[in-house]
């Protein structure tokens, strides 16, 4: 009887717990609570996509060529900060979005949160800027995104970035991302995760490579933490992953025309390497670059050598980075 009132003991404890976290957590991020913390705050704008409000980065001079930088799962503009500025500097219109239900976009229970959903909501941000066509680039989940909007979007692509991509599913087979699937479960769970600071730095481990972990900083965490500490973020995070559909991006990459560069962290623990090269190898006029002594997201463990490698494509005509007859190559940095 002991072990069974110890039991039952806990289950009250954690489900008191999980009360507790649900009825106090915050509604919703006001920006005007949080700007002052946001780096490049003074180059935030808001725009209203289909009815909902999105949040966007914007550097360099409007006349130059436009790209969109599209973010990953949990993340938000911020993964951008450091290259956008060095993009616009090399003469580029930069835009880094940050998705439905991400960042400081706004989290609309009515949203699909689907691949697909938000490759459209690119394309309609676009128009509301009034950008025709742009070279995109895509971070991991916003490499599905990025992708997606070629395939199906293919006249809105000057060219295309992918960066550690998402491609298929088997993300969907991590152990959090098996649990939040389950009905209540995951609705007891993400709370909890998404607002605890150790969690977030256990996950950069396995993100970053072991050569950039002073990348891990307390402005780190906290500019990835503090958009994601309410409900409406917590409803966004679960419906993503259960409306996680990427096999499309490997089946068809073979349809995707745009000049193309891949881009990829030797160290990904994330998505693995192989992923690449099944990119690589499908899209017809493609570049893969693999950088060493990086992991999961190039764009800030080799900002500099990020925006040069994304720079020379986007101005050589045939979109080359090197010449190189393989169309691949591999950076000692």
């Amino acid at each position: 009887m002991k072990k069974r009132d110890l039991a039952i003991g806990l289950l009250g404890a954690v489900g008191a717990a999980v009360a507790v976290k649900m009825l106090t957590r915050a509604g919703t991020v006001s920006w005007d609570d949080v700007s002052d913390a946001v780096q490049h705050s003074d180059h935030s704008h808001f725009i209203t996509v289909d009815g909902a409000r999105v949040h966007y980065q914007e550097f360099g001079d409007a006349a130059n060529p436009p790209m969109v930088l599209i973010h990953g799962y949990t993340a938000s503009v911020f993964v951008w900060r450091t290259v956008a500025p060095m993009l616009a500097e090399a003469g580029f219109r930069v835009i880094a979005i940050d998705l439905l239900g991400f960042g400081y976009s706004e989290k609309p229970r009515w949203f699909e949160y689907s691949i697909t959903s938000q490759a459209r909501m690119v394309t309609r941000f676009m128009d509301r800027l009034g950008i025709g066509k742009a070279v995109i680039i895509g971070s991991s989940y916003g490499g599905a995104v990025a992708a997606t909007i070629a395939l199906d979007y293919a006249e809105r692509v000057e060219k295309l970035v992918l960066v550690d991509a998402v491609s298929n599913d088997d993300l969907k087979n991590h152990p959090i991302l098996r649990l939040a699937s389950i009905p209540g479960i995951g609705e007891a769970i993400t709370p909890f995760l998404a607002d605890t600071k150790a969690f977030h730095r256990h996950r950069m481990k396995q993100t970053l490579s072991p050569a950039n972990y002073d990348l891990i900083s307390e402005e780190r965490v906290d500019s990835i933490v503090r958009p994601l500490a309410a409900a409406d973020a917590h409803h966004a995070l679960l419906a993503t992953s259960r409306n996680w559909h990427a096999e499309r991006v490997t089946y068809d990459a073979h349809l995707i025309n745009q000049q193309t560069l891949i881009i990829w962290g030797e160290d990904d623990k994330v998505i693995p390497i192989t992923d690449g090269y099944t990119l690589h190898n499908r899209i017809l006029h493609s570049r893969l670059v693999v950088l060493k002594n990086c992991g999961h997201v190039p764009m800030e463990e080799k900002s500099r050598l990020f925006a040069d490698l994304v720079a020379e494509f986007c101005r050589d005509r045939k979109g080359h980075v090197k010449d190189d007859q393989s169309g691949q190559m591999r950076i000692e940095d």
